[in-house]
């Protein structure tokens, strides 16, 4: 086997008219392998492997196969392989496909994988790009949702934790994340979430549309299974999930809240980038120069709807706060709404009666609202529910009672034998194994 040098050399020499023999002398090696090297037949550095091509038998079928479907499961293939004369496992038959690149690329299912791509221009506050990441078996319980939005020009994070990914929830969340990031862009990109597209069009949902009114945003749909479009989104995702995610110690959807926050506005904006003229920056700087329009004073007025099981204490759970029920719900489901952009928490049955509104407790704080009412009406119920008798002794001698001895000797009697029963000594014999 020649290496590069030799073979650059052996090249250069039969250039200034050496005859392979001479070049083989000068070399130290055989006539064959320098006429090889010099016709193309070897590569440098390459050494032909001696074993025979477990594939080269089935090769031509593979390749018919792929042709007829591409979308073929190499473990069907392999089935088909093995009786055709294969003779090795399944995984060194796909790693061979793979190397060999036998399976053809099919650009309606692949996305943008093996075709061309370019970068696209983004305008300084231009364009948001939102989407929702999930990550199940939250320190929690349950499933946790991320809602990220992302400035493309200059690549700036902003994300919000959230219960579900209703519109409702998904208007509050975005508010959120726009008030981190300090404004709203012209432009609001999603993929085709059906929250706010119509699903099977390019159409805003009825139902949003009030909403990107409100914030005075144009909403821009990424054409069907091209999630590409909006990529600076997607590595956000990807960022937030491998060094935000997987490390994090929070127990609590608060402390993770705070945990993301503080995460972005430190090592997220501190990521190094190229300003307009080469120079070196960092996506807090960049963003800070973007023009974002100002935002309404108040969120969009959507409402929350959540279920919650009312506890012992006659309270329900919402947002890291208890707030009070009257009392005799325990173990009962009821309904939790809040309004955007108002600071009162009302609690209804699930078939829509009102049963008590509360003033919001801030989020995460741990206190109990409980009003006067609810006070004095549990406490009551508590202390009706007292008793002043004096326990049961659990360890008295207490024997089987005349009426229960005389019903016992009934039901022995009714097997059709004659018996005779002493219940006195039937007691002593009771008592004697008590």
């Amino acid at each position: 086997m020649l290496t590069q040098g030799e073979d650059v050399e052996a090249h250069a020499l039969k250039e200034r008219g050496w005859s392979i023999s001479a070049i083989a002398r000068h070399l130290g090696h055989d006539r064959k392998t320098v006429r090889a090297y010099l016709s193309g037949e070897h590569q440098p550095g390459r050494r032909r492997s001696s074993a025979v091509d477990p594939l080269a038998v089935v090769e031509e079928y593979v390749r018919l196969r792929f042709a007829d479907d591409c979308h073929v499961w190499a473990s069907a293939l392999y089935d088909e392989v093995v009786p055709l004369g294969y003779t090795q496992s399944y995984p060194s038959f796909v790693r061979q496909i793979r190397t060999k690149g036998l399976r053809p690329h099919c650009e309606a299912c692949r996305g943008v994988k093996g075709r061309d791509t370019i970068e696209i221009d983004h305008p300084a506050g231009e364009e948001i790009q939102w989407d929702w990441f999930e990550r199940r078996g939250a320190p929690w319980g349950g499933t946790t949702y991320v809602l990220l939005g992302t400035l493309p020009h200059s690549g700036r994070i902003r994300g919000v934790l959230s219960e579900r990914m209703d519109q409702a929830h998904l208007i509050e969340a975005m508010d959120k994340v726009m008030r981190r990031l300090g404004g709203t862009a012209h432009v609001w990109r999603t993929d085709r979430l059906a929250t706010v597209i119509a699903p099977g069009t390019s159409d805003v949902q009825p139902s949003f549309a009030p909403v990107a009114k409100y914030y005075g945003a144009i909403v821009e749909p990424c054409p069907p299974r091209r999630g590409n479009r909006k990529g600076s989104v997607e590595s956000s995702v990807r960022f937030c999930s491998g060094r935000w995610w997987r490390t994090m110690t929070a127990s609590d959807p608060e402390s993770a809240q705070i945990s993301l926050d503080r995460f972005l506005a430190t090592i997220g904006d501190a990521r190094q980038r190229r300003d307009a003229d080469g120079g070196r920056t960092t996506v807090g700087v960049l963003a800070d120069q973007e023009p974002l329009r100002a935002l309404p004073p108040s969120p969009y007025p959507a409402t929350i709807c959540v279920e919650r099981t009312v506890a012992d204490n006659a309270t329900v759970a919402w947002r890291g706060n208890r707030y009070s029920v009257p009392p005799g719900l325990c173990g009962h489901v009821l309904e939790v709404r809040h309004r955007l952009s108002t600071s009162t928490l009302e609690i209804h049955t699930t078939s829509g009666h009102l049963l008590v509104t509360h003033s919001l407790a801030p989020a995460g704080a741990g206190s109990i609202r409980r009003t006067p009412e609810h006070h004095r009406a549990l406490e009551v119920a508590v202390l009706t529910a007292f008793s002043t008798a004096r326990p049961c002794d659990t360890k008295a001698h207490r024997p089987p009672g005349r009426e229960a001895l005389a019903e016992a000797a009934r039901l022995m009697g009714a097997e059709g034998h004659d018996v005779t029963v002493d219940l006195a000594r039937y007691a002593e014999l009771v008592e004697a194994t008590a």
